[in-house]
């Protein structure tokens, strides 16, 4: 249920966005079907930590996971007001919907037509990501959810499909399944704005930052580092005192309008934002305190949609020496970088023009079938431990240990 419950609040991130960048009602509305499913499962969540305290060191060990519950929660009541902004109509310039459109991934929902190529096949046979770049993140039918939905599951007419990838293929995906031709809507925008840059620009720093904390709090309880647990405390801290330039930009922008109404928006958004911080922030609390982990998270952020590795650069390997833009890790592994680690230190949110170096430590995100791919180019191979069932890295060309 962690692991379940982790990975639809991300969608539910993702798709409030996409709802913004998109002016799609329908995709908002997705946002609050959501809710429901992570409010029922954070409920039986908490039903069962409260069943397993039977001791105190028990209910010491329940009180960590009830945190982390409560953040993911969290991040889910952010999604929504995000989607809220699109069936409120709160307002967003375009020229934030503009700067979105740079993402380099964007979510996207169709429904399969009962006479299209998608209906009656499984999705293994599709090859979704290799034909037209967008991958299937979740797959609704009726009011049931599979979230991840394996290669084996076979598509129905009215399957609704949450997809996320370049927005480049939406347009071959949305042939595929039937689907009439789209094109981005638009929100209405008071012609009377004139300069909102440099409130857009804070505000999409904010998305962005929000975003890379959760991952990295994630990955702070994942390996309990309490070195990405302070990263995550800095980018929340960065966070607050943007929130508070952001207001500043669009109280004097009001003064340029008729009608500052349209600017709310702008407030929601950045308040989402720094409560998605606030979130990443709490899940770190059990790392900072030096507290135990309880395995079962440590268990269910590995068997979520998106796993989270950490994996070192092996001096002359692919990736010794190359640039991030050369390397091209998310075409080739599906993974995207949170951090890089050098020398004690971790530069966060890595840009195409930062170089990776001979015992440099990646920290990244994506999806389980990539994660052979991301060790090879490291200089490592991936070989399973039997005895323990769990995922040794070897050195290219050195033998795994007898217990593998």
């Amino acid at each position: 249920m962690l692991s379940e419950a982790k990975d639809t609040s991300e969608l539910m991130v993702d798709l409030g966005y996409a709802a913004l960048f998109f002016a799609d009602p329908a995709m908002a509305e997705e946002v609050d079907e959501l809710e429901e499913r992570l409010t029922s499962l954070v409920h039986e969540m908490r039903a069962i930590c409260v069943l397993a305290g039977r001791s105190p060191r028990d209910a010491d060990e329940m009180a960590g996971v009830l945190g982390i519950v409560s953040a993911i929660e969290r991040m889910g009541g952010a999604a929504v007001d995000v989607a809220r902004i699109v069936t409120h109509r709160l307002g967003i310039p375009n020229a934030l919907v503009a700067d979105l459109a740079d993402a380099e991934e964007v979510s996207h929902r169709v429904r399969v037509r009962a006479d299209s190529a998608m209906a009656h096949r499984r999705l293994s046979d599709l090859e979704l990501p290799t034909e037209v770049g967008m991958r299937v993140v979740a797959l609704r039918r009726g009011k049931e959810w599979s979230i991840d939905p394996d290669g084996d599951e076979v598509l129905l007419p009215n399957d609704v499909l949450i997809t996320r990838g370049p927005g480049g293929g939406i347009v071959e995906l949305r042939d595929l399944a039937g689907a009439p031709e789209w094109r981005a809507g638009m929100l209405e925008e008071d012609t009377a704005i004139t300069d909102l840059d440099r409130a857009v620009d804070v505000l999409v720093e904010m998305k962005n930052i929000s975003e890379v904390a959760v991952g990295l709090a994630y990955s702070a309880v994942l390996f309990n580092d309490q070195g990405l647990a302070a990263e995550v405390n800095h980018l929340e801290d960065r966070l607050d005192e943007m929130k508070e330039r952001l207001e500043v930009w669009v109280l004097r922008s009001a003064a340029d309008t008729l009608d500052p109404s349209a600017l709310r928006g702008l407030l929601h958004l950045g308040q989402a934002a720094e409560e998605i911080g606030d979130a990443a922030q709490a899940m770190v609390w059990l790392v900072e305190m030096g507290e135990e982990i309880h395995p079962v998270l440590a268990y269910a952020f590995g068997e979520s949609d998106e796993i989270i590795v950490r994996v070192p650069v092996a001096p002359g390997s692919p990736l010794d020496g190359k640039t991030l833009a050369e390397a091209n890790l998310e075409l080739e592994t599906g993974f995207y970088l949170l951090a890089i680690r050098r020398g004690g230190r971790y530069l966060y949110r890595p840009r195409g023009r930062a170089r990776l170096e001979g015992g440099d430590a990646l920290i990244a995100a994506g999806p389980p079938e990539g994660y052979a791919r991301l060790a090879e180019l490291c200089g490592f191979r991936l070989v399973d431990d039997e005895e323990t069932g769990e995922t040794e890295l070897v050195p290219v060309g050195a033998t795994a240990s007898p217990a593998s």
